[in-house]
């Protein structure tokens, strides 16, 4: 399936016009795009999950593997899922006062966080202080365009010397996982046209020729942003590089894992209702 298919498959006819029509309307970022510090692609996303243990066992039957977790008093509150050594998908379990399944966040990788920091207050965005998080990585965070359950949420890291992430280079890579490479990642908004906007106009994303759903981070790493319509729910959706789509297939028939063939490409869901796409391009 190709890029443009699966937005068509997404979205209604009347938001791809909108969208045609905002990509012909919205200035080129490309002269903001030159004085942009380069990212290096996405770090992670970060999912609710109503149980742990079962997501982090069903992610396992996809050839992922458990990189390490975050525990209080001996019990998980994070795990860490290795797709390679630069990126993963967080677990968290719904608790008390975090109910709610689903997506929480996405994190992009910067080769040097605080002058990402330093370029997005130059022009009046209100980014926090770049610190040192729980894995030993620097971080920041910044409010987003409205999502279905309220402002997004935006992480930034930058990978450290000696941080959990860093010791585990080269380690938990299953020969068996049906994908390589984390891609493209589905935002629902609930105004996707100020949602484009800001991702074009504020951090410096690209839109993309005669497919303005999708939006290319800057730098190099070719990866994606999806704005969708905030109807489409609060589940995560993200897009995974597989090399070999067959072998995938034949792994997850014999983890008994159930898959729908769409085109060209794979969808898995995860037990709460996450959407995996894999995709070989």
């Amino acid at each position: 399936m190709t890029r443009q298919h699966r937005s068509v498959s997404h979205g209604s006819a009347k938001h791809l016009f909108l969208f045609a029509l905002l990509s012909i309307l919205t200035p080129s970022s490309r002269a903001q795009d030159e004085h942009t510090p380069p990212f290096n692609g996405i770090a992670h996303v970060a999912i609710r999950v109503h149980d742990l243990a079962a997501s982090v066992a069903f992610y396992e039957k996809l050839g992922f593997e458990q990189a390490f977790d975050l525990r209080k008093n001996d019990v998980p509150y994070e795990s860490f899922i290795k797709i390679n050594d630069n990126q993963f998908i967080e677990l968290y379990p719904v608790t008390e006062h975090d109910p709610i399944p689903g997506f929480l966040h996405l994190c992009f990788e910067g080769q040097d966080l605080q002058a990402i920091n330093d370029d997005y207050s130059t022009h009046g965005l209100t980014p926090k202080a770049v610190r040192k998080a729980g894995a030993g990585n620097l971080l920041f965070t910044m409010a987003g365009p409205v999502q279905p359950t309220g402002p997004q949420n935006i992480e930034y890291t930058q990978y450290m010397p000696g941080s959990l992430h860093s010791d585990d280079q080269g380690k938990h890579l299953g020969p068996d996982r049906v994908a390589d490479k984390l891609i493209a990642v589905s935002l629902a908004m609930k105004d996707p046209a100020a949602a484009r906007d800001f991702y074009i106009n504020q951090l410096h994303f690209k839109p993309i020729a005669n497919d303005p759903m999708f939006l290319h981070m800057p730098g190099a790493s070719g990866q994606e942003v999806e704005i969708v319509p905030a109807a489409l729910g609060t589940e995560a959706r993200i897009t995974l590089q597989s090399e070999n789509l067959g072998r995938a297939a034949r792994h997850l028939h014999k983890e008994d894992v159930k898959v729908v063939k769409n085109g060209a490409n794979l969808t898995i869901t995860d037990p709460d209702g996450n959407v995996l796409i894999l995709d070989n391009r």
